[in-house]
């Protein structure tokens, strides 16, 4: 992904991803040439240390980037970016993202019938941003139309899972939202826009 200015991340800002992936400077995390026990190289999070470390250790797991959408009540479309993704269950076809209690679009998500799970590709890095602030008119700039099944969908993305609300568990500051997929659709010729210690990546071949 490539070097972005740092954006006010936050997580009363609307954006999970920036709780999980922030992870400081590239070239510093668990790993290097040297040992692994050596204290300079290796970082440690213990119950009561400072979140941050622990953001930091959470960030060095590589993620794609999405944009969970849906109408709220007021008929209005309303979205955030999220890595907290992950599929759940093939039979029933269930997946999940973390809804931060403080997002302005948490009551419209955990209330909705149906929301959409939209993956970014390469070009969308814009999308995600914008989705990630506290701009107004997210949706404003983004080329998107009514999915199938009544959930915003964003045009040219990677894939598009279109789910029905299956249930809304509590995991501390967040909501566990689980949709049931009713409509997955995909680009297979598109690469995905990728996300790794507080940066955007890309893929790379050898």
């Amino acid at each position: 992904m490539p070097v972005l200015p740092a954006p006010p991340w936050t997580q009363f800002c609307d954006l999970p991803i920036h709780l999980f992936l922030s992870c400081g400077a590239p070239g510093r995390g668990w790993y290097s040439r040297h040992s692994m026990a050596d204290d300079e190289v290796l970082r440690e999070y213990r119950t009561g240390s400072d979140p941050r470390t622990l953001r930091d250790a959470l960030g060095c797991f590589a993620t794609g980037v999405t944009v969970v959408t849906c109408f709220d009540e007021n008929g209005g479309p309303v979205g955030f970016t999220a890595n907290s993704f992950t599929s759940v269950s093939l039979d029933p076809p269930l997946l999940l993202v973390n809804v931060h209690k403080h997002a302005a679009c948490a009551a419209g998500l955990t209330n909705a019938q149906h929301f959409a799970v939209n993956v970014l590709q390469t070009g969308q890095q814009p999308a995600s941003i914008r989705f990630s602030t506290r701009q107004e008119d997210r949706f404003g700039a983004n080329d998107w139309s009514r999915g199938e099944f009544g959930a915003p969908v964003l045009q040219e993305s990677l894939g598009v899972f279109e789910c029905e609300r299956y249930a809304v568990h509590d995991g501390g500051d967040h909501h566990i939202l689980v949709g049931h997929v009713v409509k997955a659709s995909f680009n297979p010729e598109l690469d995905p826009l990728l996300y790794f210690r507080g940066r955007y990546r890309r893929l790379h071949f050898d």
